[in-house]
């Protein structure tokens, strides 16, 4: 076994601790080795489209390749394979294809269940229905409501029963109740995210009802959101959370409720080994962990698939860097808001998110899929009319990454020059970031929509310096914070 360099967690519970959760045994029952049964639930999630191979990580295939070899990993029992959910946004490989590749992946992989997370709407929900008629296996969510009807969506399961090693495993879905800002809000708009407790309390004994032994909780939430529904799901019998949404790695037991999340973008992987007895009903021992992506060898199959999907992708070469660019600097966010008004120079500002920015750019050759990766959401730029004032407010309370100006030690043009707060500029943002913002809607209702995606300019931008190994993007390129 190898131990995650971030640290391994494990926890072991024995049968005995667990007759005081609800639901967890028939009273006055004795474990039976006869019925006694092994489990092993193999978790990501945020995988993003991140299936390619890294220098740091083996990718989907390799991924495959070390369940093979170090989990044992067979699609027969007794394995579970789920996901957490943000399945597909990221990479050009994912992204330019809608998510398309990264479920075909998944497929292979032999996935069981996958929460939906917030990004599972990115492509409209036209889009998830599009990836939910592909996926061999079901999208869960129990707190998804129709704001007309108050009903699930067709396009969510609350749950599902998956009976592994004889085990009748109750797989319960949510999703991130920040969905109406993290995802676009035009495209949940017609939907209401319950909270996490109400929709489990409804739903947890519809899943008893229908024979489910053992309850799981598949899960697109937080782990301080994990923490604070654990007390509630104890209450419920639930013996483990799994999460997503913040990409981090978690094995934790918190009130008797084993709590997992395994990382992001296919780096690493969580997994929770169980023994539970269907006779009795009882969790009998419990032990869960998180382990780096390294070292497996690429199973066939997915990277067949991965190298299919990289050769869709356009080779065309923009530009040459001679050092990888991080997503956090102010060489890329200075780049990117700079393209932006290369395009609109009849504009004074730009700023967008910092959360946008999802890759590196690594040295080498430059291709429109490289910038896809950095920038991977269908944003547009969006022009507004709003006052000095008004710009400092929102800068203020959103912290976005500027062009045009900088913020320090006050608020000034390039050129030194104050900005006048009874001055009227014209200000380049994202159509998502005035869509989750109340202030630049007040500030500015009818914003001119450009129609020119947020990539766009940058891509343009580089293939216009006609950079190569001689004469490198990095020549061009800003290093000075603004911030």
């Amino acid at each position: 076994m190898k131990w995650s360099t971030f640290g391994k967690c494990i926890v072991a519970i024995s049968w005995m601790l667990l007759l005081l959760l609800p639901g967890c045994q028939k009273q006055g029952t004795e474990p039976n080795g006869e019925t006694e049964r092994q489990l092993v639930i193999l978790y990501t999630n945020d995988e993003h489209g991140w299936m390619e191979a890294m220098e740091t990580t083996g990718g989907a295939a390799g991924m495959l390749g070390l369940w093979k070899e170090d989990e044992g990993y067979t699609e027969d029992d007794p394995y579970l394979v789920l996901s957490g959910g943000d399945m597909w946004t990221g990479p050009a490989v994912s992204t330019l294809f809608k998510g398309e590749s990264m479920v075909e992946v998944m497929n292979t992989m032999g996935y069981d269940a996958a929460a939906i997370g917030n990004h599972e709407f990115d492509f409209q929900v036209s889009g998830l229905y599009d990836r939910l008629d592909q996926a061999a296996f079901p999208f869960l969510s129990a707190n998804i409501r129709e704001k007309s009807t108050g009903n699930i969506p067709d396009f969510a399961q609350p749950y599902v029963i998956e009976e592994a090693n004889g085990i009748q495993v109750g797989l319960i879905g949510l999703t991130t109740t920040s969905t109406p800002t993290s995802a676009f809000p035009d495209y949940v708009a017609d939907y209401d995210f319950i909270p996490y407790s109400e929709a489990l309390t409804e739903v947890v004994p519809q899943v008893r009802a229908a024979g489910a032994e053992l309850l799981m909780v598949v899960g697109h939430i937080n782990r301080y959101d994990m923490q604070a529904l654990a007390s509630t799901a104890a209450g419920l019998g639930i013996a483990i959370i799994g999460g997503g949404h913040d990409h981090r790695r978690v094995a934790e037991m918190r009130d008797g409720v084993a709590l997992i999340e395994g990382g992001g973008e296919m780096k690493s992987y969580g997994k929770v080994e169980l023994t539970f007895d269907t006779e009795a009903d009882t969790l009998i021992s419990l032990t869960l962990g998180t382990y780096n992506n390294i070292g497996g060898d690429p199973d066939a199959e997915v990277a067949s698939i991965v190298s299919y999907w990289t050769d869709q992708i356009s080779s065309d070469v923009i530009g040459y860097v001679n050092e990888s660019i991080s997503r956090y600097s102010p060489l890329m966010h200075n780049m990117v808001t700079d393209a932006w008004l290369a395009a609109f120079p009849e504009a004074d500002i730009s700023a967008t998110n910092r959360g946008g920015f999802r890759a590196d750019i690594p040295a080498g050759e430059i291709t429109p899929g490289t910038i896809v990766g950095v920038l991977p959401f269908e944003n547009f730029i969006v022009e507004l009319e709003i006052s000095g004032s008004q710009l400092v407010s929102y800068i203020q309370q959103s912290y976005p990454v500027v062009g045009g100006m900088t913020t320090i030690d006050g608020y000034f043009h390039t050129d030194g020059t104050p900005l006048a707060a009874d001055s009227s500029y014209s200000v380049l943002v994202t159509d998502y970031m005035w869509s989750v913002s109340d202030s630049l809607q007040q500030y500015d209702p009818e914003p001119l929509h450009t129609n020119v995606h947020w990539r766009d300019p940058v891509i343009d931008w580089i293939r216009a310096q006609n950079t190569t190994t001689a004469n490198p993007l990095d020549d061009y390129l800003d290093p000075v914070a603004r911030q």
